[in-house]
């Protein structure tokens, strides 16, 4: 009699793949470098070619401190270049730091301009607009304040020593009195105020007292 064929039964066993999965905050690079800003593409340095027509330069102490903002900071800004001509519109002070930090690529957002005076309008405005701006002392020295009282580097604002200095306390080579000395050692004290009234309240109250009073407007 001829043997049947027992027929093996095969159980398929499901095979366990790990996916690993991209996290939605994972952020790109460029070198060490996070990139922060929105963009729409990351090109090889070599291909942002900056605007022959750009009227403004870049010296190198402005260059090396925004190498520094970006390497503390990250990208926060990308470099936006025309469609049209290929040309840097805005970002040519950022190429060059981000040339001196010896990286090899950089964030760019590439945008359209109907003709090439807009283009050059465009490239203007982004040098002139921030020349309009007013700073709000008492705002920024609240803000120095708060930065330092966070141990976090006060040079990663871009201002210098006595710059600061200045939004804290007010010029430091200002005479307390313009028209005479005050012998042996002086001291200085600021008090900020939230209103007029309270500054002229507190200065009435000081003057008094016989202390030596400046009204001054952060």
């Amino acid at each position: 009699m001829a043997k049947k064929a027992k027929k093996k039964s095969k159980k398929k066993t499901a095979k366990k793949t790990s996916k690993k999965k991209k996290t939605v905050d994972e952020k790109p690079t460029i070198g060490e470098t996070v990139v922060e800003c929105s963009f729409t593409h990351i090109i090889d340095i070599v291909r942002a070619v900056p605007n022959p027509m750009n009227p403004n330069t870049h010296p190198d102490k402005q260059v090396e401190k925004l190498a520094a903002l970006i390497k503390y900071h990250g990208w926060r800004h990308p470099i936006v270049i025309s469609n049209q001509t290929g040309f840097i519109v805005s970002g040519h002070c950022r190429l060059a730091a981000a040339q001196l930090l010896g990286l090899k690529q950089v964030p760019t957002d590439y945008q359209d301009y109907k003709d090439e005076a807009q283009e050059f309008s465009a490239l203007i405005a982004d040098n002139i607009i921030a020349e309009f701006a007013e700073i709000d002392g008492l705002k920024m020295a609240e803000m120095i304040n708060h930065i330092d009282h966070t141990n976090a580097p006060l040079d990663m604002t871009a201002l210098d020593q006595a710059r600061i200095e200045n939004y804290i306390v007010g010029p430091v080579d200002d005479p307390l009195d313009a028209g005479s000395q005050i012998p042996g050692e002086a001291y200085r004290v600021v008090c900020v105020c939230e209103t007029e009234a309270q500054q002229q309240e507190v200065y009435e109250m000081l003057d008094k007292k016989g202390y030596k009073c400046h009204l001054q407007t952060l």
